[in-house]
């Protein structure tokens, strides 16, 4: 067991924000609403999915919709431990500890903020070791687990609980009421046992996290040698160095939905990028084929400072590398390119693990 105090929850803000692929929320404000949580109620423990009590319930809590809608619609702050509690009512068990349901600027920070309020410990792991704008995207639905019963709310006061027939269910009914609610809510789902998190959960998401943006975050080396750490923690290939030429982006029943064009600097002068995204990176084509394909990563970093470039965030003019991280193992099965993989999104890709692209000469 360590704590996170306000250090850990900077590194963990850029490094959630990186896994993110784009999607997750803006890491400031989530950065500072944990930050002020922690300054309030001391240092949030984190245990491993290991020393979760088995029979204990555990659950997430997230912020759902189109994340530049927290950039114009701030949290109240009293949300998250208000669903929490709502769900825990309802279970009719005390919920012993929670965990990010996806890395991202702002979910990563959301349990962290709940943990301090409540003093409960945050287990160092999560349902996606990424970010997926969807509710059934997650490890636990690979498992058999359900995504209700869930809890919603939102910064007015409306409060509810969801249950349905399958996690699909959960996403429409959810994704409908995320709209009416101003296209942003706060949810509590996946409510489970610690065996289950034990089994169905992606492990030490939290501490990759924080490495990575320690990694980031340094003063002491120099860029190129962070972006080599940054590739050899995470297993990472570097795909592409580029500005950013163009950028559509709409928001669309509670997502963030477009694409943006990257024009090929340096080594990379004379190509050119196309990314397209759904509140997360899901496929970059390189003059028109795949370089990474949805499940594995596609993240975009700041040229000079690595900092996480979220969809959110994009102009004109920035100049970014690409990247790709393979995706954890539970994505690379069957049922894991079915739930997530390119034609689940509507592109007519077959997956295509990055380290093969890569292999085949895609992104040389």
């Amino acid at each position: 067991m360590h704590k996170i105090d306000a250090e850990a929850i900077e590194n963990i803000a850029v490094g959630a924000a990186l896994l993110g692929t784009g999607g997750g929320g803006d890491p400031y404000i989530g950065k500072m609403m944990a930050l002020s949580a922690v300054n309030e109620y001391g240092p949030v423990r984190v245990i491993s999915p290991e020393e979760v009590d088995e029979e204990a319930v555990y659950t997430p809590a997230a912020s759902m919709g189109a994340p530049s809608i927290m950039i114009e619609k701030m949290p109240k702050g009293d949300e998250f431990v208000r669903v929490f509690q709502k769900l825990e009512k309802y279970l009719g068990k005390e919920i012993k500890g929670v965990f990010p349901i996806e890395a991202g600027g702002v979910n990563s920070m959301i349990p962290i903020i709940v943990a301090a309020q409540l003093n409960l410990p945050l287990v160092d792991c999560d349902g996606m070791g990424r970010a997926f704008p969807e509710l059934q995207m997650v490890t636990f639905h690979l498992n058999g687990i359900s995504s209700t019963p869930m809890a919603i709310t939102d910064e007015k006061g409306n409060i509810g609980i969801i249950e349905t027939i399958d996690n699909v269910w959960a996403e429409r009914l959810a994704r409908t009421a995320t709209v009416e609610m101003g296209a942003r809510a706060l949810i509590s789902n996946c409510p489970c046992t610690g065996k289950e998190v034990k089994q169905a959960s992606i492990h030490n998401v939290v501490s990759l996290s924080e490495n990575i943006g320690r990694i980031i975050r340094s003063k002491e080396l120099e860029t190129q040698e962070k972006f080599n750490q940054l590739l050899e923690i995470t297993g990472g290939f570097d795909l592409f160095n580029g500005k950013i030429t163009d950028v559509q982006r709409n928001i669309e029943a509670g997502f963030n939905r477009g694409k943006m064009v990257i024009e090929g600097l340096k080594n990379d002068t004379g190509e050119q990028v196309e990314i397209y995204f759904q509140n997360e990176n899901l496929i970059a084509l390189k003059n028109g084929e795949p370089i990474a394909l949805t499940p594995d990563l596609i993240c975009l970093v700041d040229q000079e400072t690595l900092a996480p470039v979220t969809t959110e965030s994009l102009k004109y003019g920035k100049r970014v590398r690409v990247l790709s991280l393979p995706s954890a193992s539970q994505w690379r099965t069957n049922i894991g390119i079915e739930t997530v993989g390119p034609r689940y999104f509507g592109y007519e890709y077959e997956y295509t693990p990055v380290e093969d692209l890569v292999k085949n000469g895609a992104c040389v």
